[in-house]
């Protein structure tokens, strides 16, 4: 098990960073989605980080072309995907997997989706239940509910008009890919607007979405092969947040981000950040399938701060929230974020349990939790295999000293992760 240990950092920074990991959300969707077109998509900048590569690999054994030179990937799909000869390894990414799972419900052959140990616990039945109801046959462990999962693709998928009971872009996403081979057009409703890659990127491409007054989504199923991706992956918010903490928590510093994705369905957590008292800036520069630009963090004393809306927005970003919290002013309060309990861990369990001991006051409640601010201290955090847990943890020891156990999961999002915080302190 490896494991590192973080110093206190005894003075303020200025910096600006354009080596922060790629968008992991949109490097597995160009990979997945260059399979709906016949011509080769060139991606520059692709994520190349276990997760990613993953799914890289999953596409090559689909039967496309890949060829790669460092993180430019182009993609040559063949007219017809090919039934692998062997398991299809997600590693950390329930991303992949769930999404494969609506991808490949419609493609005729057998696949099973497996991954690494803490991949296979997390729940699958919320994507595997609708794709069952439009006619997948979809099975695993639990009845379905736990990898490694099986699909036995069919050729015709019903359209369908579905309800999402959970906000989730994975699970939305699940259905407009199985959407886009159904026999006629079909209709998708969540509560709260989740991230919006797949629907950007598909329109794109070419596919029919439309929003009704409704509030659903109508996904037209394809009559020709979508065109091809020629995209730059801008840099992952999600991950370029932990440096945007280490600023707001650091006195006098400030970093710049350059080159980040402005979708606003992915910047709340700055948002919030903002509501907290940083001074946070957003500088776009260009929008094609996303709005592109640089992110300026200023530090400013932290007041405590309510998180009750908009949550599938800045799920990933709240452990790192969290850290921001236990040194604010007053008490802040997470709710309606149940979600957590089910991401590569029960965030909300490892969040209060290592806080806790950090000597941080909280509540631990089953949609959330509250925190009292003041001060954070040195301990020694099992990340249980959590590469947000372990990172989070990590930008808390610019200020008190920190020992995190268990980081190879890091590498499953953020390579460099280690290294950039490192140039913190020269």
């Amino acid at each position: 098990m490896e494991k590192f240990s973080i110093k206190k950092l005894d003075k303020a920074f200025d910096v600006e960073i354009d080596s922060i990991a790629s968008d992991k959300s949109i490097s597995h969707r160009c990979a997945m989605f260059s399979l709906f077109s016949d011509k080769t998509s060139y991606i520059k900048n692709y994520l190349t980080a276990e997760d990613t590569l993953n799914t890289l690999s999953i596409v090559e054994q689909l039967g496309a072309i890949i060829k790669r030179d460092g993180s430019s990937v182009e993609i040559t799909p063949t007219s017809k995907l090919t039934e692998p000869k062997d398991v299809l390894d997600c590693g950390n990414s329930g991303t992949a997997m769930r999404l494969f799972c609506g991808l490949l419900a419609s493609v005729d052959g057998a696949f099973t989706l497996t991954g690494d140990k803490y991949l296979r616990e997390r729940p699958m039945k919320r994507v595997a239940d609708p794709l069952r109801s439009i006619g997948a046959n979809i099975d695993g462990r639990e009845d379905g509910n736990k990898a490694p999962l099986f699909i036995r693709g069919v050729k015709e998928l019903k359209p369908f008009s579905y309800i999402s009971p959970v906000d989730s872009a994975q699970v939305k996403s699940a259905m407009i890919l199985a959407a886009l081979r159904a026999t006629g057009i079909s209709k998708y409703k969540e509560n709260e607007l989740t991230r919006d890659h797949t629907e950007r990127m598909l329109k794109g491409m070419g596919a029919k979405l439309e929003n009704d007054d409704e509030g659903f989504i109508n996904i037209h199923p394809l009559t020709s092969m979508l065109k091809p991706l020629n995209i730059t992956v801008p840099t992952d918010p999600s991950s370029a947040f932990f440096f945007a903490v280490a600023a707001a928590i650091t006195p006098n510093s400030r970093v710049l981000i350059k080159n980040v994705t402005l979708n606003p369905t992915r910047i709340e957590a700055y948002q919030v950040l903002k509501r907290m008292g940083v001074t946070v800036n957003f500088i776009e520069k260009e929008n094609v399938y996303e709005p592109i630009g640089d992110i300026e963090v200023i530090y400013n004393q932290l007041n405590a701060v309510e998180v009750k809306d908009n949550i599938s927005w800045l799920i990933d970003e709240l452990p790192a929230l969290s850290i921001a919290m236990s040194l604010a002013n007053g008490k802040s309060k997470v709710c309606n974020a149940k979600e957590l309990r089910v991401k590569e861990s029960d965030r909300i369990s490892a969040v209060v349990e290592n806080l806790k001991l950090c000597g941080v006051d909280y509540i631990e409640y089953e949609d959330g939790y509250e925190i009292t601010g003041g001060t954070i201290n040195k301990a020694t955090i099992n990340s249980s295999g959590d590469h947000r847990i372990a990172m989070s943890f990590a930008v808390a020891g610019l200020v008190c000293d920190m020992n995190i156990e268990d980081t190879q999961c890091i590498d499953t999002s953020f390579p460099n992760f280690k290294e950039l915080l490192d140039s913190l302190y020269k």
